[in-house]
């Protein structure tokens, strides 16, 4: 399930009408809640979401829950919505091309959440807030407005950092760099057996990348003012650096990236990773899934690591992928969505996530993780690497400014260069500066 990078496809079937938001909405005819509830289907499936639905409704025989799953849901529900017909809970995070969670935060148009956290899980002892791990809620990802409310709750988590295949590694006998300067050395040794140093399966995806590197290379305080638009925060030294790591970086890129970094054709750049066509590219522990039937080369392994240090010896980070859950303000059923939001933090709830790669950030989960996903965690307990989570801070919406955009679209004209890094910075300067103003 991504996300907050992007993963659509095709549009698929929807499993329901979303029902529940127009007349009959409330179970009149049956004495039942209809509650209806909108998820995107990404790398882990739909399956985990009708079982866990099947399990409330089971315990709550008053909630007649209607799913709405598909892997372009804003599509889906967008024109419902203009209508005034809302779903009453949304499984959707940030960082989509359609931004329909962004644009509800800038319009201030969902339900505090901060009660739910505060309430037991249905059927158990404990709060929610209690068993969710440290540092989780709290952050521009989940209190948007920089304030003690939550209106974002952490549905899953997922470590982001840079994926390869570890057997390929093993083969050649190469390091993982922890440098940058090993990273163009390596980058220069497999351009000789014909293999590239990097790829992304859309620019998207550079969420991971950037947002780590600038931690790395200024430390949090910067990540923060970048976060927050200080004025003149991409004019520094520290930003002119990202962008020179980033843009020799583009320059290693696989010559196929821009061509496939679309919502058709991104698996084919995944592909390249599997066919030892590129060594690394920014992703998160969802691709073990979404890529299980691709054909792969002998020996292949998944494997995450962190970027390079910006300096001998500096501290790392790692993204922190949180995938959203939600209530529309404009919800019918808040009161009963609450409560099924609760119960996704169930234990229940949470083994059958669990069993579809979908990691709730919950304590003590990981400890009964195996496989690639055990790998993947493993990142967390590296003394040297910090997670990362959150994101850019909310402010009135500024016609025409979109920074994701511009810090991770610009990737595919830096590569095919129709755009200079001179341009990028002063771009960025200029949408950061915008966003300044609207939130001041």
């Amino acid at each position: 399930m991504r996300r907050s990078l992007v993963l659509a496809g095709a549009a698929v079937t929807v499993l329901g009408l979303l029902t529940g938001c127009s007349a009959g909405g409330d179970g009149a005819d049956s004495g039942k809640t209809t509650l209806s509830v909108a998820a995107l289907e990404g790398g882990y499936g739909r399956d985990m979401y009708t079982q866990v639905i099947q399990a409330y409704e089971a315990a709550h025989p008053d909630v007649d829950v209607q799913l709405q799953i598909s892997k372009s849901i804003e599509d889906e529900i967008t024109p419902n919505m203009k209508a005034g017909r809302y779903p009453d809970v949304v499984v959707l995070g940030q960082g989509r091309k359609a931004a329909l969670t962004e644009t509800l935060v800038k319009d201030k148009a969902l339900e505090d959440l901060t009660p739910v956290l505060q309430a037991n899980v249905p059927g158990e002892s404990q709060t929610v807030s209690a068993k969710l791990i440290d540092g989780i809620v709290g952050n521009l990802n989940t209190n948007p407005y920089g304030d003690d409310k939550t209106y974002l709750m952490p549905m899953y988590y997922a470590p982001t950092g840079l994926v390869y295949n570890k057997g390929l590694f093993e083969e050649k006998g190469w390091e993982v760099p922890a440098t940058w300067d090993e990273m163009w050395a390596l980058g220069d040794k497999a351009k000789k057996d014909g293999i590239a140093l990097f790829t992304y399966p859309t620019a998207g995806y550079l969420d991971s990348f950037f947002f780590a590197l600038l931690a790395d290379v200024g430390g949090e305080q910067f990540y923060n003012d970048v976060m927050t638009y200080k004025q003149g925060v991409w004019q520094t030294p520290q930003a002119k650096q990202v962008l020179d790591i980033a843009t020799k970086l583009l320059s290693y890129a696989a010559p196929t990236t821009v061509g496939y970094a679309n919502e058709q054709d991104f698996t084919k750049n995944q592909q390249s990773i599997l066919d030892n066509k590129a060594l690394f590219m920014p992703n998160g522990t969802w691709i073990v899934g979404e890529m299980a039937d691709a054909p792969r080369e002998d020996g292949f392994a998944w494997g995450l690591t962190p970027l390079p240090a910006a300096g001998e010896g500096g501290k790392r980070y790692i993204t922190t992928s949180v995938e959203s859950v939600w209530v529309p303000s404009a919800a019918k059923n808040k009161d009963a969505a609450k409560d099924f939001v609760a119960y996704l933090y169930s234990d229940a709830a949470a083994k059958t996530f669990a069993q579809s790669n979908a990691i709730q950030p919950i304590k003590g989960i990981v400890d009964s993780l195996s496989g690639e996903n055990a790998e993947f965690y493993k990142v967390y307990e590296d003394p040297s690497v910090t997670a990362l989570v959150g994101g850019f801070a909310s402010t009135a919406p500024v016609p025409g400014v979109d920074i994701k955009a511009t810090l991770f679209d610009t990737a595919n004209s830096v590569i095919s260069g129709d755009k200079t890094q001179d341009q990028w910075q002063s771009a960025l300067n200029d949408a950061s500066e915008k966003l300044r103003q609207a939130g001041s």
